[in-house]
């Protein structure tokens, strides 16, 4: 006959408790996991940026329609790696109830930015500048790449730093979800 011991006792106590389910955990968000949602969404400061043509253009101007804010720069190594998925980005969206806007932080502005496009083949995005940085001190963005999650009523649904995979069909289904599409 074989004794029960206290260690023995501990040990199959031990092998017991990983064997039980525990409470689930919760799911990470699938798509754009670094990604802060603001509950509730927040009024955003008005901003001011350049379209190609020099016009002063306005976030005001995109009310009614989900935006998606990116603010980089050519000499930004993780923007230049994020700006091709923001592109496919914004073809899939296309004629949809989402914008997606890429402004420049250049000091070159528009010249700088077309000749980057051309070079990397960018066709979906228009060409938006603030050479100034007006639009990443109103917005308190810390650093580049930064990209707001805007709503049809102008008020911020979250906010992220840093490069993404914004065309995986997750990241689409998570924006779509937060400022609808």
């Amino acid at each position: 006959m074989r004794s029960v011991t206290r260690r023995s006792v501990l040990a199959a106590g031990t092998l017991a408790a990983t064997l039980v389910p525990g409470k689930p955990r919760a799911a990470e968000p699938a798509g754009l996991p670094a990604l802060h949602v603001v509950t509730p969404p927040k009024p955003l400061p008005a901003v001011k940026f350049r379209d190609a043509a020099g016009k002063i253009q306005t976030l005001a101007a995109y009310r009614g329609r989900g935006v998606v804010l990116n603010l980089w720069a050519t000499w930004c190594a993780p923007c230049v790696r994020e700006l091709p998925s923001l592109d496919a980005l914004a073809g899939q969206l296309k004629g949809g109830h989402i914008a997606v806007l890429t402004v420049s932080a250049d000091i070159g502005g528009v010249k700088t930015v077309r000749e980057f496009y051309a070079k990397h083949h960018i066709d979906n995005l228009p060409v938006l500048v603030d050479p100034e940085g007006d639009v990443l001190h109103a917005l308190g963005a810390r650093g580049l790449p930064t990209t707001y999650l805007v709503t049809p009523a102008g008020t911020e649904a979250g906010w992220i730093e840093g490069g993404q995979d914004w065309s995986a069909p997750a990241s689409l289904a998570r924006i779509k979800a937060l400022i609808g599409g």
